[in-house]
């Protein structure tokens, strides 16, 4: 039996065995599922905290190859792998370079973040400069065969004075695309700098001024992810979409009845928190295929207990939680995070992170799991 784990809410007995998921099985059919994925730090690298970040890309490209084998996609150099909160511009094109490789080599999928991340800080820059930076990065994604997700970009809500500079800039680069990409909306939850996207802090007129963007350029849009954690207004915006444009949702609080749909449709799904999911995930989207609503709903409803405490505010920090159970599942041999995002949550925050993911029968062998918890405690001065 598994030795108790002093968690600080008390004593905490580790379950015994794994979920049970079927192996080998592929990608789900009635949903396009990807899964953003986390990077994993050179915890041995010499650099101080504002050094570019050092990339264990061997752990990094196997975490990428466990998704694929379970028939996620893969969203590549997005929030969760620290855009903007540790991966920079040069870091988040060489991980865009080996990940469209790897895919290659084993016949995933994968679509990649474009964004403006290369522009140095300081005064605003102007439209010109950030169409420019968004075109540097769609060539590099176009130039490696991946599709590319147009990011929200903190540079254009300081560049732009109004609805029309967003039309203006979106315009330009779907004009540019060689295929249809997929637009993101990252909600100021995940990053304060992105208030008043699309030109408003008012909700009803930048969704009417992305609704527009898309209405305009509907053959150069395969989809929109939208991250507001606003369940309702994420089917408001689906059910406003031309036709054969996708809803991927992002939405990591409500997605199994997102996912799910209803007599007016569904949203595909694009989610941090698949990261930790995936297996069970992609399994639940399969049930799904077979049209069984209940059955999906009934292995995925349980986790929102986990998404919901691993994204709780600063959502921001929710990729601490992501890592942190990487972890614990022996997907990294270290919680090392590139610039040093695992002090971000408290012990408290990852102790009932570790307890929720064990309940659920997430770590492929507990007694790791809770040996590498046991161990944190330890580390913290927190073992009883």
């Amino acid at each position: 039996m598994t030795a108790v784990v002093p968690l600080p809410r008390g004593p905490y007995t580790p379950r015994a065995t794994p979920l049970d998921l079927p192996q080998g099985a592929g990608a789900p059919s009635s949903r396009t599922v990807f899964s953003a994925a986390h990077v994993v730090a050179d915890p041995y690298a010499d650099i101080a905290s504002d050094d570019p970040a050092a990339v264990d890309w061997e752990s990094t490209l196997a975490f990428r190859r466990h998704l694929w084998a379970h028939g996620l996609g893969v969203a590549e150099a997005m929030d969760t792998a620290q855009r903007g909160m540790g991966l920079d511009w040069a870091g988040a094109a060489e991980l865009i370079r080996r990940s469209a490789a790897e895919a290659k080599a084993v016949g995933g999928r994968i679509a990649c973040g474009v964004g403006t991340d290369q522009l140095p800080g300081g005064p605003a820059p102007t439209l010109a400069e950030v169409t420019a930076a968004y075109e540097e990065q769609l060539a590099l994604a176009e130039e490696h065969g991946v599709q590319p997700i147009l990011m929200a970009s903190r540079a254009l809500v300081r560049a732009a004075r109004g609805p029309e500079d967003y039309l203006a800039t979106y315009a330009h680069l779907l004009r540019q695309a060689s295929e249809p990409v997929i637009l993101h909306w990252l909600g100021p939850m995940f990053d304060p700098a992105l208030e008043g996207y699309w030109g408003s802090t008012d909700l009803d007129e930048a969704t009417d001024t992305f609704l527009k963007v898309i209405a305009e350029h509907p053959d150069k849009v395969d989809g929109i992810k939208i991250s507001l954690l606003d369940a309702a207004r994420e089917i408001d915006v689906r059910r406003r979409l031309p036709g054969g444009v996708r809803c991927y949702t992002g939405d990591d609080f409500n997605y199994p009845e997102l996912i799910a749909g209803d007599e007016r449709g569904f949203s595909h799904a694009l989610l941090g928190i698949f990261d930790p999911l995936g297996p069970l995930a992609a399994h639940a989207v399969r049930v799904l295929d077979t049209g069984d609503v209940a059955g999906f709903r009934a292995l995925l409803d349980p986790t929102v207990e986990l998404s919901r405490h691993l994204f709780q505010r600063p959502t921001r920090f929710y990729k601490t939680g992501v890592v942190f159970l990487a972890w614990l599942a022996g997907h990294q041999d270290h919680f090392t995070m590139v610039g040093g995002l695992q002090s971000a949550r408290s012990l408290r925050h990852l102790a009932t992170a570790y307890e929720l993911a064990d309940g659920l029968g997430l770590f492929p062998d507990p007694d790791l799991a809770a040996h590498r918890m046991r161990a944190l405690l330890a580390v913290h001065g927190g073992a009883r």
